[in-house]
């Protein structure tokens, strides 16, 4: 098997430890970046037991660009195969959000601009390589824009357009590119909120993550469940669905 080393943006987050793991247990070398370094120092502990042939923890943060050519060195002094897994994002309430909208600009950064400016940053280097694996993680709510969290929605809308096409541009150098659409998991962004259909955990999303990558999947709903439903949601004709409370 070829040498693989990822970098895991916002490693810190529920679903990126679920994916990390599996990741150190087949032998992967991991760049863990984020901005919590201490509980970054235990996950690259747990990798190594685990297996990583690496794991290094690396300051990064989407807010601060300054922070991203750091983390791409690192990686690019691994042999072999780099891959990027990105798991940044964040979504405070919608109502908070309307009351200060200049929250607004940190939830555009944390979910598009900043994971978005990365890649632009890494991609040359992975057309050099003529490999690698970009795992871009969105979010069901981008698909239509709803007035529960349509701030968080439009930004992660924004990613899954910026990552089809970027998946055009770099599938021509053998690198692919899946986009993951999760619907409500289980972590500390959702813990607060209730009545959230079709929950899934972090573990689940890991496996269909993999799953998807070994299928050569480019756009993935996980759980399932989603893809027909959000077709359904897309399909509404604009004049009902603004009456809607969905």
């Amino acid at each position: 098997m070829m040498e693989q080393t990822w970098i895991i943006l916002g490693a810190s987050s529920t679903m990126a430890r679920a994916l990390m793991q599996k990741l150190a247990e087949e032998g992967a070398g991991l760049v863990l970046a984020g901005r919590r370094m201490d509980d970054l120092q235990a996950s690259a502990c747990d990798a190594l037991a685990r297996g990583a042939v690496l794991a290094e923890p690396v300051a990064f943060d989407a807010r601060r660009p300054d922070s991203f050519q750091p983390v791409i060195d690192l990686a690019l002094k691994q042999p072999g195969q780099i891959n990027c897994a990105v798991f940044v994002g964040s979504m405070p309430p919608q109502a908070e959000i309307d009351a200060d909208p200049g929250l607004l600009d940190g939830v555009i950064a944390d979910s598009f601009t900043g994971p978005a400016r990365f890649l632009q940053m890494l991609a040359p280097h992975l057309e050099d390589r003529g490999s690698g694996i970009v795992v871009g993680v969105g979010s069901v709510a981008g698909d239509r824009g709803r007035i529960g969290n349509y701030v968080y929605g439009g930004a992660k809308g924004g990613f899954a357009t910026y990552l089809s096409g970027l998946r055009n541009r770099l599938g021509r150098s053998g690198v692919h590119v899946l986009t993951i659409k999760p619907g409500p998991v289980d972590t500390a962004m959702t813990q607060d909120m209730e009545d959230l259909p079709f929950m899934t955990t972090a573990e689940a999303v890991a496996d269909d993550i993999l799953a998807g990558i070994k299928r050569g999947r480019n756009v993935l709903y996980t759980r399932r469940i989603w893809w027909p439903i959000m077709m359904v949601i897309r399909a509404i004709p604009e004049p009902i669905f603004k009456k809607m409370s969905i």
